[in-house]
Protein backbone atom coordinates (compact mmCIF):
# COMPACT_ATOMS: atom_id res chain seq x y z
CA UNK A 1 0.00 0.00 0.00
CA UNK A 2 1.20 3.43 -0.54
CA UNK A 3 1.00 5.21 2.23
CA UNK A 4 -0.83 7.38 4.64
CA UNK A 5 -0.70 10.81 5.04
CA UNK A 6 -1.54 12.50 8.56
CA UNK A 7 -3.70 15.39 9.05
CA UNK A 8 -4.00 16.91 12.79
CA UNK A 9 -6.95 18.37 13.55
CA UNK A 10 -7.61 19.77 17.29
CA UNK A 11 -11.38 19.86 16.60
CA UNK A 12 -14.06 17.25 16.40
CA UNK A 13 -14.92 18.01 13.09
CA UNK A 14 -12.68 18.07 9.78
CA UNK A 15 -13.88 20.09 7.24
CA UNK A 16 -13.46 19.19 3.41
CA UNK A 17 -13.27 21.40 0.59
CA UNK A 18 -14.01 19.55 -2.81
CA UNK A 19 -13.08 21.05 -6.04
CA UNK A 20 -13.80 18.90 -9.33
CA UNK A 21 -13.58 18.56 -13.18
CA UNK A 22 -11.66 21.57 -13.62
CA UNK A 23 -10.49 20.56 -17.22
CA UNK A 24 -7.86 23.14 -17.71
CA UNK A 25 -5.62 23.92 -21.04
CA UNK A 26 -2.27 25.54 -21.23
CA UNK A 27 -3.64 28.30 -22.72
CA UNK A 28 -5.33 30.22 -20.43
CA UNK A 29 -7.97 31.63 -23.12
CA UNK A 30 -8.88 28.14 -24.19
CA UNK A 31 -12.82 27.18 -23.59
CA UNK A 32 -14.48 24.20 -23.11
CA UNK A 33 -18.29 23.87 -24.10
CA UNK A 34 -17.96 28.18 -24.38
CA UNK A 35 -16.19 28.15 -21.00
CA UNK A 36 -13.20 29.75 -19.89
CA UNK A 37 -11.68 27.17 -17.46
CA UNK A 38 -9.63 29.10 -16.31
CA UNK A 39 -11.76 31.69 -15.46
CA UNK A 40 -14.17 29.62 -14.17
CA UNK A 41 -11.94 27.89 -11.75
CA UNK A 42 -10.76 31.06 -10.28
CA UNK A 43 -14.29 32.39 -9.95
CA UNK A 44 -15.03 29.36 -8.12
CA UNK A 45 -11.43 29.99 -5.68
CA UNK A 46 -12.01 33.31 -5.38
CA UNK A 47 -16.12 33.07 -4.43
CA UNK A 48 -14.61 30.40 -1.13
CA UNK A 49 -11.92 32.75 -0.30
CA UNK A 50 -14.88 35.74 -0.71
CA UNK A 51 -16.89 33.79 1.57
CA UNK A 52 -14.36 33.08 4.02
CA UNK A 53 -15.09 29.40 3.95
CA UNK A 54 -13.10 27.49 6.57
CA UNK A 55 -11.76 23.71 5.72
CA UNK A 56 -9.00 21.61 6.55
CA UNK A 57 -8.02 19.91 3.08
CA UNK A 58 -9.02 20.20 -0.26
CA UNK A 59 -9.89 17.09 -2.20
CA UNK A 60 -9.76 17.21 -5.93
CA UNK A 61 -11.30 14.12 -7.41
CA UNK A 62 -10.15 14.17 -10.93
CA UNK A 63 -10.21 15.85 -14.73
CA UNK A 64 -7.81 18.59 -14.14
CA UNK A 65 -6.58 18.81 -17.65
CA UNK A 66 -8.08 19.14 -20.63
CA UNK A 67 -5.39 19.04 -23.18
CA UNK A 68 -2.83 16.71 -20.48
CA UNK A 69 -0.23 19.61 -20.53
CA UNK A 70 2.36 20.31 -18.29
CA UNK A 71 0.90 23.66 -18.12
CA UNK A 72 -2.24 23.20 -17.26
CA UNK A 73 -1.52 21.18 -13.99
CA UNK A 74 1.00 24.07 -12.78
CA UNK A 75 -1.75 26.63 -13.37
CA UNK A 76 -3.98 24.44 -10.64
CA UNK A 77 -1.35 24.11 -8.29
CA UNK A 78 -0.34 28.11 -8.35
CA UNK A 79 -4.01 28.58 -7.73
CA UNK A 80 -4.18 26.48 -4.98
CA UNK A 81 -1.02 27.55 -3.72
CA UNK A 82 -2.81 30.49 -1.98
CA UNK A 83 -3.64 28.16 0.50
CA UNK A 84 -1.52 26.41 2.92
CA UNK A 85 -4.12 23.27 3.28
CA UNK A 86 -3.08 20.29 2.12
CA UNK A 87 -4.99 19.28 -1.03
CA UNK A 88 -5.70 15.27 -1.64
CA UNK A 89 -5.73 14.31 -5.58
CA UNK A 90 -6.90 11.52 -7.86
CA UNK A 91 -6.46 11.24 -12.16
CA UNK A 92 -9.55 11.06 -13.69
CA UNK A 93 -10.40 9.73 -17.31
CA UNK A 94 -8.85 13.43 -18.82
CA UNK A 95 -5.56 13.13 -16.48
CA UNK A 96 -2.38 12.27 -17.81
CA UNK A 97 -0.79 10.63 -14.12
CA UNK A 98 3.00 11.00 -15.05
CA UNK A 99 2.41 14.61 -15.81
CA UNK A 100 0.15 15.12 -13.22
CA UNK A 101 2.55 13.46 -10.54
CA UNK A 102 5.75 15.51 -11.71
CA UNK A 103 4.02 19.11 -11.20
CA UNK A 104 2.30 18.23 -7.93
CA UNK A 105 5.53 16.76 -6.09
CA UNK A 106 5.16 19.15 -3.12
CA UNK A 107 4.36 19.04 -0.07
CA UNK A 108 0.82 20.40 -0.27
CA UNK A 109 -0.47 18.33 -3.00
CA UNK A 110 -0.79 15.03 -1.89
CA UNK A 111 -1.01 11.57 -3.50
CA UNK A 112 -2.08 8.60 -1.06
CA UNK A 113 -3.88 5.43 -0.83
CA UNK A 114 -4.74 6.86 2.64
CA UNK A 115 -5.25 9.85 4.75
CA UNK A 116 -5.76 9.79 8.39
CA UNK A 117 -8.02 13.04 9.37
CA UNK A 118 -8.01 13.94 12.75
CA UNK A 119 -8.90 10.95 15.85
CA UNK A 120 -11.42 10.10 14.06
CA UNK A 121 -11.91 9.55 10.39
CA UNK A 122 -10.14 8.31 7.57
CA UNK A 123 -9.77 9.30 3.50
CA UNK A 124 -9.45 6.61 1.16
CA UNK A 125 -8.30 8.02 -2.09
CA UNK A 126 -8.67 5.32 -5.27
CA UNK A 127 -7.98 5.33 -8.97
CA UNK A 128 -10.33 4.37 -11.34
CA UNK A 129 -8.91 5.83 -14.32
CA UNK A 130 -8.54 3.78 -17.09
CA UNK A 131 -6.13 5.13 -19.77
CA UNK A 132 -7.54 6.51 -23.03
CA UNK A 133 -11.00 5.50 -22.36
CA UNK A 134 -13.92 7.53 -20.34
CA UNK A 135 -15.35 4.82 -18.30
CA UNK A 136 -13.80 3.78 -14.99
CA UNK A 137 -12.66 0.57 -13.16
CA UNK A 138 -11.21 -0.09 -10.24
CA UNK A 139 -8.28 -2.64 -10.79
CA UNK A 140 -7.66 -5.61 -8.73
CA UNK A 141 -4.22 -3.77 -6.81
CA UNK A 142 -7.06 -0.78 -6.12
CA UNK A 143 -9.47 -3.16 -4.46
CA UNK A 144 -6.53 -4.72 -1.84
CA UNK A 145 -6.15 -1.37 -0.90
CA UNK A 146 -9.70 -0.67 0.13
CA UNK A 147 -9.58 -4.14 1.85
CA UNK A 148 -6.44 -2.86 3.35
CA UNK A 149 -6.79 0.41 4.13
CA UNK A 150 -10.27 -0.40 6.24
CA UNK A 151 -8.48 -3.17 8.32
CA UNK A 152 -5.86 -1.53 8.70
CA UNK A 153 -7.81 1.50 10.73
CA UNK A 154 -11.27 -0.38 11.79
CA UNK A 155 -11.86 1.90 14.41
CA UNK A 156 -12.03 5.11 11.83
CA UNK A 157 -14.99 6.31 10.08
CA UNK A 158 -14.13 6.31 6.19
CA UNK A 159 -15.17 8.46 3.29
CA UNK A 160 -14.10 6.97 0.24
CA UNK A 161 -12.67 9.30 -2.70
CA UNK A 162 -12.76 8.26 -6.68
CA UNK A 163 -13.29 9.98 -9.83
CA UNK A 164 -16.02 7.79 -11.54
CA UNK A 165 -19.95 7.75 -10.22
CA UNK A 166 -20.02 4.45 -8.67
CA UNK A 167 -23.92 4.41 -9.22
CA UNK A 168 -26.07 5.13 -11.91
CA UNK A 169 -27.23 8.54 -12.61
CA UNK A 170 -30.34 8.14 -14.40
CA UNK A 171 -28.17 9.90 -17.56
CA UNK A 172 -27.99 7.28 -20.30
CA UNK A 173 -25.13 8.53 -21.69
CA UNK A 174 -23.22 9.36 -18.86
CA UNK A 175 -23.55 6.12 -17.05
CA UNK A 176 -21.94 4.22 -19.96
CA UNK A 177 -19.22 5.96 -18.54
CA UNK A 178 -19.36 5.12 -14.76
CA UNK A 179 -17.71 2.55 -12.54
CA UNK A 180 -17.94 -0.88 -14.64
CA UNK A 181 -17.05 -3.07 -11.40
CA UNK A 182 -19.80 -1.30 -9.37
CA UNK A 183 -20.76 -4.53 -7.56
CA UNK A 184 -17.18 -5.37 -6.23
CA UNK A 185 -17.17 -1.72 -5.38
CA UNK A 186 -19.96 -2.01 -3.08
CA UNK A 187 -19.39 -5.62 -2.01
CA UNK A 188 -16.57 -3.74 -0.16
CA UNK A 189 -18.47 -1.31 1.15
CA UNK A 190 -21.26 -3.60 2.57
CA UNK A 191 -18.52 -5.50 4.47
CA UNK A 192 -17.68 -2.29 6.92
CA UNK A 193 -20.18 -0.26 8.29
CA UNK A 194 -17.52 2.26 9.18
CA UNK A 195 -17.58 3.14 5.23
CA UNK A 196 -20.11 6.15 5.65
CA UNK A 197 -19.54 7.90 2.82
CA UNK A 198 -18.33 7.92 -1.09
CA UNK A 199 -17.27 10.94 -2.97
CA UNK A 200 -16.66 11.63 -6.31
CA UNK A 201 -16.26 13.71 -9.57
CA UNK A 202 -17.42 12.93 -13.12
CA UNK A 203 -20.81 13.76 -13.15
CA UNK A 204 -20.89 17.32 -13.31
CA UNK A 205 -23.73 17.99 -11.00
CA UNK A 206 -24.53 18.09 -7.58
CA UNK A 207 -25.48 14.75 -6.43
CA UNK A 208 -26.24 13.36 -2.71
CA UNK A 209 -27.92 10.09 -2.25
CA UNK A 210 -27.55 6.66 -0.02
CA UNK A 211 -26.99 3.27 -0.91
CA UNK A 212 -26.73 0.67 0.74
CA UNK A 213 -26.64 2.90 4.14
CA UNK A 214 -24.32 4.58 2.92
CA UNK A 215 -23.70 8.54 1.53
CA UNK A 216 -22.81 9.41 -2.18
CA UNK A 217 -22.23 12.77 -3.05
CA UNK A 218 -20.83 14.53 -5.74
CA UNK A 219 -19.81 18.28 -6.51
CA UNK A 220 -20.87 20.86 -9.50
CA UNK A 221 -17.57 20.99 -11.89
CA UNK A 222 -15.81 24.38 -11.77
CA UNK A 223 -16.56 25.05 -15.40
CA UNK A 224 -19.79 23.52 -17.43
CA UNK A 225 -22.21 21.24 -15.54
CA UNK A 226 -24.18 18.22 -17.03
CA UNK A 227 -27.89 18.31 -17.21
CA UNK A 228 -29.70 15.58 -14.58
CA UNK A 229 -31.32 12.88 -16.03
CA UNK A 230 -30.80 14.13 -19.38
CA UNK A 231 -30.55 10.53 -21.52
CA UNK A 232 -28.71 12.25 -24.56
CA UNK A 233 -25.55 14.94 -23.92
CA UNK A 234 -27.27 17.97 -22.60
CA UNK A 235 -25.82 20.34 -20.98
CA UNK A 236 -27.21 22.99 -17.93
CA UNK A 237 -26.80 26.46 -17.73
CA UNK A 238 -26.11 26.33 -13.81
CA UNK A 239 -23.14 27.98 -12.46
CA UNK A 240 -19.80 26.18 -11.65
CA UNK A 241 -19.12 25.56 -7.73
CA UNK A 242 -17.75 23.46 -5.45
CA UNK A 243 -19.15 21.13 -2.13
CA UNK A 244 -18.48 21.51 1.14
CA UNK A 245 -18.29 18.49 3.34
CA UNK A 246 -18.48 18.25 7.45
CA UNK A 247 -17.06 14.75 8.91
CA UNK A 248 -18.37 14.55 12.14
CA UNK A 249 -16.59 12.24 15.31
CA UNK A 250 -19.76 10.60 15.77
CA UNK A 251 -19.94 9.06 11.67
CA UNK A 252 -22.08 11.89 10.73
CA UNK A 253 -21.55 13.67 7.39
CA UNK A 254 -22.98 16.99 7.00
CA UNK A 255 -22.67 19.10 2.98
CA UNK A 256 -23.60 21.95 1.38
CA UNK A 257 -22.86 22.83 -1.98
CA UNK A 258 -21.39 26.59 -3.30
CA UNK A 259 -21.51 28.25 -6.36
CA UNK A 260 -20.39 31.41 -8.04
CA UNK A 261 -22.92 34.28 -9.15
CA UNK A 262 -23.56 36.28 -12.25
CA UNK A 263 -23.94 34.74 -15.67
CA UNK A 264 -20.42 34.76 -16.97
CA UNK A 265 -20.16 31.35 -17.43
CA UNK A 266 -22.73 29.89 -19.44
CA UNK A 267 -22.02 27.27 -21.96
CA UNK A 268 -22.99 26.32 -25.71
CA UNK A 269 -26.22 24.99 -24.84
CA UNK A 270 -25.76 23.84 -28.49
CA UNK A 271 -23.21 21.63 -28.23
CA UNK A 272 -23.60 17.76 -28.64
CA UNK A 273 -20.55 16.41 -26.93
CA UNK A 274 -16.84 16.99 -26.34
Amino acid sequence: MRISHQLKRHSQTVRLLQITDTHLFADPQACLLGVNTADSFLAVVDEVQKQRIEFDAIIATGDISQDHSRASYQFFAETLARWSQPCYWLPGNHDQQGKMKLVFDTPSLIRCDIALLGDHWQLLVLDSQVEQVPYGMLSSSQLNIFKEAVNSHPERNTLVLLHHHPLPVKSAWLDQHGLKNQDAFWALVGENKKIKGVVCGHVHQALDMVHQGCRLLASPSTCMQFAPRANRFTLDPINPGWREINLHSNGRITTQVGRVFGDDFQPDMTSSGY
